[in-house]
């Protein structure tokens, strides 16, 4: 479980960017949303530790990581996927795989992982991560890595971010799946009611604090200005959230 109490960040600056986060992570699933600059991303990064927070407390199932580095964090279980993720000149996605899974995949291995993600494993086991592949390639390899290391929280930030149509379904289906077979929890920023549609529970920031929390059942139909779940709703929600919380 993951347990947030009274978290805060400031910068160097001391501009204050989150105040006061209290949240539990006891679900399979969750989902954390609101308006662009609310602090969405910066609560993801001060949870997986490329971030420290400024004040407050972090638990990891009863353990303080909250001054733990990033890779102290990663050994305990914290996989975080980047919204823009990083390219690595020289090393190939199996190499990656490999890396992430903690040992020396086969060549069956790393393909069953790409095949999961949508992308035609012996086109990619052996390609190098460098600017021949596009952003969304580097998205589901990216995503690839986190299934490999099967950790008990897997972070993701705004994983649609610059993926196609075809791709963003696909990527549906593999959170789906992960939802079905994962042991750990999922923490998704998203703004995709596609995404937020398959939470256990939302979590909205806003002004970098917790707005609104609770089950998908109780808080999507005010996110979606619908009167029940069912109702009419768009592909992207950012409007409609930033309508809702009166940004």
């Amino acid at each position: 479980m993951l347990e947030l109490r009274n978290v805060g960040f400031e910068t160097d600056d001391n501009k204050e960017i989150l105040h006061g986060i209290n949240l539990s992570v006891t679900e399979r699933f969750v989902a954390i949303t609101g308006p662009n600059g609310g602090g969405k991303s910066t609560l993801a990064k001060v949870i997986a530790g490329i971030y420290q927070p400024t004040s407050g407390q972090i638990l990891l199932d009863g353990v303080d990581i909250t001054h733990m580095s990033i890779t102290d964090r990663a050994k305990l279980g914290i996989s975080y996927a980047f919204q823009q993720p990083v390219r690595f000149k020289g090393l190939k996605v199996k190499d990656l795989l490999s890396l992430a899974a903690g040992k020396n995949t086969s060549v069956n291995e790393a393909c069953a992982f790409l095949s999961e993600v949508g992308l035609c494993a012996r086109d990619y086991v052996d390609r190098e991560i460098n600017a021949s592949l596009s952003g969304g390639e580097l998205k589901r390899i990216e995503i690839a890595m986190v299934l490999a290391r099967g950790t008990k929280l897997s972070i993701f930030d705004e994983p649609e971010a610059g993926i196609d149509l075809w791709s963003f379904h696909n990527l549906i289906r593999v959170f789906e799946k992960m939802y079905e077979q994962t042991k750990g929890s999922i923490l998704i920023i998203s703004h995709q009611e596609r995404i937020l549609n398959i939470a256990d529970t939302i979590v909205v920031v806003k002004g970098g604090s917790i707005e609104k929390i609770g089950p998908r059942k109780e808080i999507l139909p005010a996110l979606l200005g619908s009167a029940d779940a069912g109702g009419p709703a768009c592909s992207v929600l950012t409007e409609k959230v930033e309508g809702v919380l009166g940004a």
